[in-house]
Formats: C-alpha cells, structure tokens, sequence
C-alpha cells in the first residue's frame, strides 16, 4: 500500500522508527578504552546514550535513535579494531529514555 508517495512499512511488517537497545559486551573490555572508542564510533551515528563500565567486567552500552542507526553503530562496533576485546555481546531492545541527548562515558 502506497501512503502519500510512500510505502507503508507497516504493510511489509517492517521496524521503522525509534528504537533503544541495550548491549552487554564481555572479554577483554575494561582497562583497553573501549568505552571511548565507542564513543569516537557514536560520533559517526545520529543517536544518543551511554556507556559503562560494570562489577562483573562487562562493558554495557545504551543506543537510542533510528533503528537504521542503532543497527548500524551496533555493526561499526563489531567490525572495528574493538572486535579483538570482544569475546561475546548480547544485546535486547529496552524501553526508551525520553529526553536522552548525546553519548556519555559513564
């Protein structure tokens, strides 16, 4: 169905729009500036959130924004020189953070 020159991704079933996604990255990612390099890759990306350092050694990472910029920071973070520390990520959509501007090292 075409809705004002543009197809209705709803029709498709397709995610379009907003989303929040939390990622748990595990191996060696404390101690090496993982966070701050996500934060240089979060400057390439229109999105907002945070990352930290957790007690059991994990680094989690919060991305807000387009679900096409969400998807693609979560892949740049993947394939960049990071991908070395990185033993394993899970990551699940979560609920937004209204009012949430920019990405913080926390």
């Amino acid at each position: 169905m075409w809705v004002g020159g543009v197809e209705d991704w709803r029709e498709k079933g397709q995610n379009c729009g907003m989303v929040a996604k939390r990622i748990s990255y595990r191996g060696k990612v404390q101690g090496v500036g993982f966070r701050y390099s996500v934060r240089q890759i979060a400057e390439g990306f229109t999105i907002s959130g945070h990352a930290t350092n957790q007690p059991d050694g994990t680094v989690e990472v919060f991305l807000q924004g387009d679900r096409e910029e969400v998807e693609g920071m979560e892949k740049e973070i993947g394939v960049s020189h990071l991908a070395g520390f990185i033993r394993e990520a899970n990551g699940k959509e979560v609920e937004s953070v209204p009012g949430l501007k920019g990405f913080q090292i926390q």
